[in-house]
């Protein structure tokens, strides 16, 4: 492995040292956006199934698509970053969003298209994921490298969360086009200043593409939620759906043992010898798997069963990313004085009290009560956010960062598809057996089948969070050992 470094004088770098916290906010605004663009739709599945109309099953494909993308693309351009320079995928990244962002309030007259041009956007926002973090570590000084990277992470949570409540601000005002084209002026300007400050990339690596574990990782991705979504309307004793399943299941082992084999892999399999990475990457994937259970079902009970209005429902889902956003500094800058551990247990284990809560809603529990409870998952999660992201960075080699970050970002991304498709698939399975025959979509004039699916599904989320928070308990008490053990020797 070679590497062709672009030296730059100490001029350029003086003047890349002052500019580098503009720099961040620029990668951070895309990272913000990017996030935000797969959950921000989620308020909107509600009036998009009523003026397309189709089912809650084929609606969620506009959220799934996108995020399915990013993650069968994120490694690929990952791994094309340290090849042609992550500043040039970024910057290129930036600009296909913005045109995909267009072409989804400009043309999605239909499913197909608003799904295809939701691709676009995808492939965009994951070239700008993908090199984020390591365009940060290239530019930011040792001594402020783990601050920047965790205000990364931190975008990162809050663009996730934040989609819902913004989403129907924007949704009551302007109507649901505009929340793709919101993207449009904010990125043109993020695009201008960023083509000013990004400075050219500082070193290019000689390594070719892993074509064959790109191509066996897309399969997967896509035969695996494809399958999954796929079943809740055909069924999953569907052949069709069993031989996508069994392919994401053969697609996976290929691609683990061609990643074991290969000379460049697309991704680093070493990283995960590391028990404490590993863990830490567990939990952040339990974390957005139960925070995306909630985002894809907490509109529907807004709107459908509390019969709140689009602008409504955003200011009560709202809570969630305020105080995720009050508390998540707070938690980040404790956790460099007190340690992450004990910051991210916390918070797990206030997510399980919160997602309890919400499995207790009811028809005539009120817009309050519901966002006392969404406030205090919104507290949970700024406590576990930045200290888990401070974690699984600190646990990999330097020279590894760079695969750490595409890690990351993938893992997020899987997550967050992963809850959407179970939170709706346990939601149809459950009003289905209460309705006596196969539902696939809201049954006007019979919330209470609704609610038992809502109800099932907060409950799912809390042992999640649960099961988060023992690995995370686990995870201290191997940190303790391996201090221990270090200070012996």
């Amino acid at each position: 492995m070679n590497a062709n470094p672009a030296f730059r004088t100490y001029q350029e770098d003086t003047a890349i040292q002052k500019q580098r916290w503009i720099i961040l906010i620029v990668l951070n605004l895309f990272t913000f956006m990017a996030t935000l663009d797969g959950s921000i739709v989620n308020i909107a599945l509600p009036v998009l199934a009523k003026e397309l109309g189709v089912p809650v099953a084929q609606i969620q494909w506009v959220t799934t698509s996108y995020l399915m993308a990013i993650c069968a693309a994120i490694l690929l351009f990952g791994k094309l970053g340290d090849i042609v320079g992550k500043i040039r995928i970024f910057k290129l990244g930036t600009v296909i969003f913005i045109i995909g962002s267009l072409l989804c309030g400009l043309m999605s007259d239909s499913l197909p298209y608003l799904i295809a041009f939701r691709v676009i956007q995808a492939i965009g926002a994951s070239m700008t994921m993908a090199n984020s973090q390591g365009i940060v570590t290239d530019i930011f000084p040792a001594y402020e490298r783990g601050k920047a990277i965790g205000l990364v992470g931190t975008f990162v949570s809050l663009g996730s969360i934040a989609g819902p409540s913004i989403g129907g601000l924007i949704l009551s005002t302007l109507g649901w086009k505009y929340i793709f084209w919101a993207n449009v002026p904010i990125g043109i300007i993020a695009v201008i200043l960023g083509w000013k400050v990004l400075p050219k990339d500082l070193v290019r690596v000689k390594k070719g593409i892993d074509m064959p574990g790109t191509s066996l990782f897309a399969i997967f991705i896509v035969t695996l939620f494809a399958g999954l979504l796929l079943g809740q309307q055909a069924g999953y004793d569907n052949s069709w759906i069993i031989v996508s399943l069994a392919a994401a299941a053969l697609s996976f082992m290929l691609f683990l043992f061609v990643e074991a084999k290969g000379k460049e892999p697309l991704i680093q399999l070493s990283l995960f010898k590391n028990p404490l990475f590993s863990i830490s990457i567990i939990t952040a994937f339990l974390f957005f798997t139960a925070n995306f259970s909630f985002n894809i079902i907490a509109p529907f009970y807004a709107q459908n069963v509390l019969n709140l209005s689009p602008f409504a429902s955003g200011f009560l889902l709202m809570m969630f990313p305020i105080c995720m956003v009050v508390v998540a500094p707070i938690s980040g800058a404790l956790s460099d004085k007190i340690g992450s551990e004990s910051l991210t247990l916390s918070g797990l284990s206030v997510m399980v009290v919160a997602q309890f809560g919400l499995s207790q809603l009811h028809e005539g529990s009120g817009a309050i009560l519901a966002s006392l409870w969404i406030a205090l998952l919104g507290i949970g999660s700024g406590l576990f956010s930045s200290p888990n992201n401070s974690l699984i960075m600190s646990q990999v080699p330097r020279t590894q960062l760079g695969s750490a970050g595409s890690v990351s970002s993938l893992i997020r991304n899987v997550g967050m598809v992963f809850g959407i498709t179970a939170a709706t698939t346990i939601l149809f399975q459950v009003m289905s057996r209460e309705a006596g025959y196969r539902v696939t979509s809201l049954i006007p004039g019979r919330p209470e089948l609704f609610l038992s699916g809502m109800h099932a599904v907060f409950l799912t989320s809390a042992f999640i969070c649960l099961a988060a928070a023992l690995l995370t308990g686990w995870r201290m008490v191997q940190g303790k050992n391996m201090k221990r053990s270090a200070s012996e020797v």
